[in-house]
């Protein structure tokens, strides 16, 4: 499983970042991929990075600013023309909807393909794929939100060094072991294929957030998690800034993985007004709080 940032600049594009959006990619899960935020020109930004339109199936919509949702009518008339046929579902703030229709009778573009849009709400707890998603409101001047995504607890794996220090050899019967069955082996014991598998594996926790000052919400979503995605439109020190703006600072941010117990920050959403030069000292200030971070760039990868 793995993140992948298509766009991590704050409010405009610069020559440095795009703005907003960020692809899950699971190979585990036959390939499936969800976005979430869908700025201008990120089927731009999926053209040079291993994203394919088709298997996206859903796109979560934090909020709806532009530099969160101008690039959504693109990719949904894009993965039509490319021939995509398969269901896709569109989450998001009220008002998604009217969005989307408009764009596609105003443009006339037909999809070839099921849509499905959702507009969710505060509280909302979606199962989703492999996934229970919890929607929670943020703090940001307009109804924005943060998703936290918890995956289904993992099969325990089979115990081979048990099953070798008992005399059970490799054969057939292991598939059925591994699914818990009673198994009469060639020599003719019987066994309980439960006794033979590990106890089962939790599932990953991921926090994705939208635009939004501190705000208790966002730790509730990010209690636990394995990685956190938090914006950082802000350096220490332009608290006045964040909060009068609606946007929180590297230092808040980290405070959020701190307090809530995450293992892993990862910075983005980070305005133009901060040059590569001082990624270094945004990072910094963030590590006085919370030693796990780091900052996204666009074409940043992480992997769970």
């Amino acid at each position: 499983m793995e993140l992948l940032f298509l766009g991590t600049g704050a409010g405009i594009p610069s020559k440095q970042r795009n703005v907003s959006s960020l692809a899950l990619i699971m190979p585990e899960y036959k390939g499936d991929t969800w976005l979430f935020d869908c700025g201008e020109a990120t089927q731009h930004q999926i053209l040079e990075h291993p994203v394919r339109l088709g298997k996206v199936s859903r796109i979560f919509i934090t909020h709806l600013h532009g530099d969160h949702i101008y690039g959504l009518p693109g990719v949904l008339g894009s993965r039509s023309f490319q021939g995509a046929e398969t269901p896709l579902t569109v989450y998001g703030p009220k008002g998604l909807r009217s969005f989307i229709e408009v764009a596609m009778q105003t443009s006339c573009t037909y999809l070839r393909y099921p849509l499905t849009i959702h507009e969710v709400e505060e509280g909302d707890t979606l199962k989703e794929g492999p996934f229970t998603v919890t929607v929670g409101k943020l703090d940001h001047g307009i109804p924005c939100f943060g998703y936290r995504l918890q995956e289904d607890e993992q099969p325990g794996a089979l115990d081979i060094e048990k099953l070798k220090a008992e005399g059970i050899p490799p054969g057939p019967h292991y598939q059925e072991i591994k699914q818990g069955k009673t198994v009469t082996l060639p020599d003719g014991r019987v066994i309980n294929g439960q006794d033979y598998i590990h106890p089962p594996k939790p599932g990953r926790i991921l926090a994705i957030l939208g635009d939004t000052r501190p705000t208790p919400s966002a730790e509730a979503l990010a209690q636990h998690a394995d990685v956190l995605v938090h914006e950082s439109t802000y350096g220490a020190g332009q608290e006045g800034l964040a909060t009068a703006h609606h946007h929180s600072t590297c230092v808040q941010a980290a405070t959020v993985a701190k307090n809530a117990n995450a293992k892993a920050l990862i910075l983005t959403h980070i305005s133009s007004r901060f040059m590569e030069e001082d990624h270094a000292q945004l990072l910094k200030e963030a590590q006085t709080v919370f030693t796990a971070v780091q900052i996204a760039h666009d074409g940043f990868r992480y992997q769970l």
